[in-house]
């Protein structure tokens, strides 16, 4: 059983930034591949980001890449997204998983997930 929780969400204006940082339980968080994915309001969830268990692979979905930056604490058990140049269409509901098997895109692959934390961006 891996638990997560996410924080770090809020109001922001269009061209700003913010950090988001999810907290996870367990001894093996190292073993697992970690993402963030977002839903907007009557949207389906999208993929975000994702890590590896080592850290030393990322890959981003195409309307983020150069502006968002996925990170791994595995001493804090930890796993960040870092936020800039942010878009109205940037808001959405953030959360995080924990997956195995490699990095994914996909949420089939991701078998925890935390409760979110909401993001709004201002024009």
């Amino acid at each position: 059983q891996v638990q997560l929780v996410e924080s770090g969400g809020g109001l922001v204006q269009a061209g700003g930034s913010l950090r988001l940082s999810c907290a996870a339980s367990g001894r093996t968080f190292s073993s697992y591949t970690m993402g963030w994915f977002r839903q907007a309001p009557g949207k389906e969830r999208e993929f975000v980001a994702t890590i590896n268990g080592n850290g030393g692979i990322t890959y981003y979905a195409d309307s983020v890449k150069g502006r968002f930056t996925i990170s791994r604490d595995n001493v804090k058990n930890a796993v960040y997204l870092e936020m800039n140049s942010l878009r109205p269409e940037d808001t959405a509901v953030y959360s995080c998983a924990a997956g195995w098997g490699g990095i994914a895109v996909t949420t089939r692959r991701y078998a925890y997930w935390g409760q979110g934390t909401q993001v709004t961006v201002s024009s």
